[in-house]
């Protein structure tokens, strides 16, 4: 394996939002970092300082946006915007919708949660492998042979891993490991993914709450062989 084959694309996910109202906001404009997601953003881009980024693209969602800018400051580069990152659709959003508040009891949302394996809810899993499998091979031949980062949303992220790893994709949400301002990092020999890697170089400013079903893992890869 050359060095000149290897391309290496992070996919991050955003930083804390400031969200009081605790709204499922999905795919809504004016959502933007808090103060404590502009630090997380900060962190990862201090991380990544001494990496090799040649390419920034992110969802073309205020956070996702917010949360590439100092990563391509520090880079001396523009972000881009790929509407092929953004987040997953979902008919719940603009409500408040989670474990334990009651949402599964109300009849009116009954016929949103018939099909948990596509899910019946919103985007249709396959459709989001689809769709991030097409921006990460956009922004690895933008990085050809040097790296890049994708900043993008918690389940899009996650489900583009399920599917490299070969899980399945319906999944409980609380046991994605892909916590804020999170990177799970795939590498690329020539246009194939040899290994998936994840870290979490943000950690100690996520709030403890918003850790559950994340682990403490950095650098964790899985290896691929044909």
């Amino acid at each position: 394996m050359s060095e000149q084959d290897i391309t290496v694309v992070h996919l991050m996910r955003h930083g804390e939002v400031a969200n009081p109202d605790g709204i499922l906001y999905g795919r809504l404009p004016g959502y933007h970092l808090s103060d404590l997601g502009r630090e997380m953003a900060e962190r990862v881009a201090e991380h990544l300082a001494d990496r090799d980024v040649a390419h920034v693209v992110a969802s073309p969602l205020e956070r996702a946006q917010e949360t590439a800018s100092p990563i391509a400051r520090v880079h001396g580069l523009e972000t881009a915007s790929d509407e092929r990152l953004i987040e997953a659709a979902n008919v719940f959003q603009g409500k408040t919708f989670g474990v334990g508040d009651g949402s599964l009891r109300r009849p009116s949302h009954w016929r949103h949660l018939t099909n948990p394996f596509k899910p019946s809810w919103g985007e249709p899993y396959a459709e989001q492998v689809a769709r991030m499998k097409a921006a990460l091979a956009t922004a690895r031949d933008a990085a050809r042979g040097r790296e890049a980062v994708c900043v993008s949303h918690q389940l899009p992220i996650w489900i583009l891993r399920c599917a490299v790893e070969q899980r399945r994709l319906w999944h409980d949400p609380r046991r994605r490991q892909c916590t804020l301002a999170s990177l799970t990092t795939f590498t690329y020999q020539g246009d194939r993914i040899v290994s998936v890697g994840y870290s979490e170089p943000a950690r100690d400013l996520v709030p403890p709450h918003l850790l559950a079903g994340a682990k403490p893992v950095k650098g964790q890869a899985k290896g691929f062989g044909a």
